[in-house]
Formats: C-alpha cells, structure tokens, sequence
C-alpha cells in the first residue's frame, strides 16, 4: 500500500507536542488589532494547545506526526 501524504497547509499550522496534543498559533489576530485591548494582544502571542474536540480531526491530515 502506498504511502498516504500529509496535507501541507496541516504540516505548516500545526505541531505535535511530546504528550500527543496539537500546538497551533493563537487565532484573531491578523488585523484590527489597534482596536484590541493591549491585554488582550500580549495573551495572544506565541501558540496554544488545541481543546480535544479541535485536534480530533487533526490525525487525520497528519498522518505521520
């Protein structure tokens, strides 16, 4: 049986971690940011740990992670 492929878009957005969670970048933050309280920027930076309904379907495009 041939290999399956990982889908690219999943390989570059997502990362998984020692414990078998999904890392991802935090969401809502791509514009409108000068509208967005300074809290509310700092608690964005950086990456998050996906809930387990998320990363259920993640597995799936990601073959091989």
């Amino acid at each position: 049986m041939p290999k399956m492929k990982t889908k690219s878009s999943a390989k570059k957005r997502f990362k998984l971690t020692a414990s078998g969670k999904f890392k991802a970048p935090q969401a809502n933050k791509q514009h409108n940011m000068r509208k967005r309280s300074k809290r509310q920027i700092r608690n964005q930076r950086g990456t998050d740990v996906l809930p387990k309904v998320e990363a259920r379907r993640i597995p799936a495009y990601m073959p091989y992670a």
